[in-house]
């Protein structure tokens, strides 16, 4: 597998090795920064490296920063040509993954984030499947999701992902695959690192932006999707535990695990116990618009290489 070699870090593009930070950095002791994940995917019959709506997520990113006190010296056209030279210089020709991170970067003991000073670093590796396998079978945590007056939920803060981690952990290590997180409220919010979306009565349900969850850019494709190609509605409200068991279809969706098929929620199968009809169809559809196959949404996929086939 191809690796990375270089990042853009401290207003240039430098070897990987050379994006470093210290073990003062504000960022690493304190959980002091927001970030995006962008995916790339390589489409072989095009020759061609497609960026899925990168703009989206650079729009996001500043949203994120000012949440947080950051200062993001960068437009976001400016962020979007510098993804596409860091793509080009990588050369990669396979699927990616892009991270863009804003953080503090004082060497200080000081838990706070005003008067402090920012930096940003931009790097992509080689990446291919978050979650691996067709279907996944998943557990309500016992963790609860962070709220958002404890921590911002529509913010991808660094250290927030502590609360994914543990829910994260807790799955594994109990035989599952991913962790579904309940709300301060007791009702359903998201996965450690994705959306969720239930079908009932051949109807797409997810939770509200209220419920403590990431602004998702792929709830939103997924919700666009249902709609505008299958014709299934999309309803946005809360969501009980137990309604999770009773369910006719549940996937996951975010950026790192696309769309993955739910297929067991505490032991329970979800509806027949195999990948639902409507799933199905919108992984299928999704993985074709993302790799820029459906000339409709060729414009939400950004061409890295000037040259098809280059």
């Amino acid at each position: 597998m191809t690796s990375n070699r270089f990042a853009f870090f401290n207003g240039e593009f430098v070897p990987i090795e050379q994006a470093q930070v210290s073990v003062m950095t504000a960022a690493l002791n304190y959980g002091l920064g927001v970030f995006e994940g962008i995916r790339a995917y390589w489409n072989a019959d095009d020759g061609q490296l497609y960026v899925f709506h990168l703009r989206e997520h650079m729009e996001r990113l500043r949203r994120s920063c000012n949440i947080m006190f950051m200062n993001l010296p960068y437009s976001v056209d400016e962020l979007y040509d510098l993804t596409v030279e860091l793509l080009r210089r990588e050369a990669f020709r396979e699927d990616a993954y892009i991270r863009p991170l804003v953080f503090k970067s004082d060497h200080t003991i000081a838990v706070r984030l005003n008067n402090m000073t920012d930096a940003f670093v931009l790097y992509a590796v080689p990446f291919g499947q978050y979650i691996p396998g067709t279907a996944v079978r998943a557990c309500v945590s016992s963790w609860r999701r962070i709220e958002d007056n404890i921590m911002p939920s529509r913010a991808k803060v660094s250290g927030g992902y502590v609360n994914s981690a543990l829910a994260k952990t807790e799955a594994l290590l109990n035989g599952y695959d991913e962790a579904i997180v309940l709300g301060g409220d007791g009702q359903v919010s998201e996965a450690s690192a994705a959306n969720l979306y239930i079908v009932r009565n051949g109807a797409l349900i997810t939770p509200p932006i209220t419920s403590d969850i990431l602004e998702g850019i792929t709830r939103r494709v997924v919700a666009h999707l249902a709609q505008a190609e299958l014709g299934v509605p999309v309803i946005e409200r809360p969501i009980d535990r137990t309604e999770l068991y009773v369910a006719e279809e549940a996937f996951f969706c975010g950026t790192g695990a696309e769309v993955k098929p739910i297929i067991e929620i505490d032991r329970r199968p979800v509806g027949s116990g195999a990948v639902g009809e409507i799933t199905a169809r919108l992984a299928e559809l999704y993985s074709a618009v993302v790799r820029g196959c459906l000339p409709a949404y060729r414009a939400w996929c950004t061409p890295v290489y000037i040259d098809e086939g280059a």
